[in-house]
């Protein structure tokens, strides 16, 4: 398998896989997938900026420990890319799920990773997203 199938087929359907479980409140199975090697960064959709793995480590185990009930969930792709041991992915994220114990509510964030390729194994070394804003443009 390449490089593009390795990381289209092999790694991505586990990562976007651990998403659902991070936004149901277990940060475990992403932590998993992303680097322990510097540099490592974080531009989260609550403005949240982190760098260097502990601080990023420990921003996803917060986080995630403040969603639950998470349901329909949907990774929907829009570009995404592989050159050499580097790899990129941009999709919409949309979920509904409660956050801090609030009704469980439709979320939808516009998200871009970096992915590298360490001793053979694709590993996630950023994340930044943030809320999708209504369409503004008027017709006429």
């Amino acid at each position: 398998m390449g490089p593009f199938d390795d990381f289209h087929r092999g790694f991505l359907p586990a990562f976007i896989d651990a998403q659902i479980a991070f936004h149901d409140g277990d940060a475990a199975p992403n932590n998993a997938l992303w680097t322990d090697i510097d540099p490592v960064t974080l531009f989260a959709a609550r403005g949240l900026c982190e760098s260097g793995t502990d601080r990023v480590t420990e921003a996803f185990d917060r986080v995630a420990s403040e969603f639950s009930a998470v349901r329909d969930y949907v990774w929907e792709p829009i570009a995404s890319g592989v050159s050499g041991d580097l790899a990129y992915t941009v999709a919409f994220e949309r979920y509904v799920a409660s956050l801090r114990g609030e009704p469980p509510a439709q979320q939808e964030l516009r998200v871009t990773h970096i992915y590298r390729r360490e001793q053979g194994r694709w590993r996630a070394i950023h994340r930044h997203a943030d809320r999708k804003q209504p369409d503004t443009r008027h017709s006429g």
